[in-house]
């Protein structure tokens, strides 16, 4: 018997009833999916900084993650499940 091994893109998926659940408006789904995209939202907002010395620091830009969230969750409401 032969096992099947899930490819690295099924690992990552959000299951089906999460997605549903977060477009009809469930808070703890929109969460789940929210904290699923965590890491490419803070990839997104990173910001390459340099002090007076010329020493590069990297922050988050808070504003811009949260309105990345907010574009996010905007876009998961209004998603319309077949």
């Amino acid at each position: 018997m032969k096992k099947r091994y899930k490819s690295r893109n099924e690992e990552n998926l959000l299951p089906f009833h999460i997605i549903k659940a977060a477009s009809e408006g469930d808070v703890s789904a929109i969460n789940t999916v929210l904290k699923h995209y965590e890491g490419y939202i803070i990839k997104l907002s990173t910001r390459k900084l340099y002090d007076e010395s010329g020493q590069v620091h990297y922050c988050i830009d808070e504003t811009l993650r949260r309105r990345l969230e907010t574009k996010l969750i905007t876009k998961i409401l209004a998603f319309e499940v077949a």
